[in-house]
């Protein structure tokens, strides 16, 4: 990926409206990264500088430069409001009104919900696990003792006759 992500960055270097660029999240950028919700490498992250979203395409050239070429251009925003419908307007200016403390507070609480879903998510996950491990032990059993019951003799015995069979030919 790293070729094409290069390849990408000098294809925009000139942009006056898109930045494209890598951060060593295990250096220098580990901050950035933190703050942007980076938890593994590679990640891509674009949109708005203050609330990026994570890219979730393909990963060669073509795809990232289709994506950026329909994605990477200015955005409705607090900075940018004239490019925003009627609707997205409204709830900018319903947040712009709201004191800090109550946009704190209310970017508290989505950022809880976030939370709570990514635990939801994790705990689900591990119960799927617990689950496939019994599933798989399960089998496994159950296959040794079909095994243990006589299958290979069984099995021995019908090559034994088929042989037979086919030497009195």
């Amino acid at each position: 990926m790293k070729p094409d992500w290069d390849k990408l960055m000098d294809a925009y270097a000139d942009s006056a409206t898109a930045l494209i660029a890598d951060v060593d999240c295990t250096a220098e950028g580990k901050p950035l990264c933190d703050a942007n919700g980076v938890r593994g490498y590679p990640t891509i992250k674009w949109g708005d500088p203050t609330a990026l979203e994570d890219y979730k395409g393909a990963r060669d050239f073509d795809s990232l430069k289709k994506f950026a070429d329909e994605n990477l251009k200015p955005m409705c925003s607090p900075a940018n409001i004239d490019l925003c419908d009627a609707e997205k307007k409204a709830e900018i200016e319903k947040f712009q009104a709201m004191s800090a403390a109550d946009l704190d507070a209310a970017i508290s609480e989505k950022e809880k919900l976030m939370e709570k879903a990514e635990e939801d998510f994790k705990n689900g996950v591990t119960e799927l696990q617990e689950k496939y491990q019994q599933l798989m032990a399960d089998k496994d059993k159950t296959l040794e003792e079909i095994k243990d019951s006589g299958l290979g003799l069984m099995k021995a015995v019908k090559a034994a006759n088929a042989k037979a069979a086919k030497d009195e030919l």
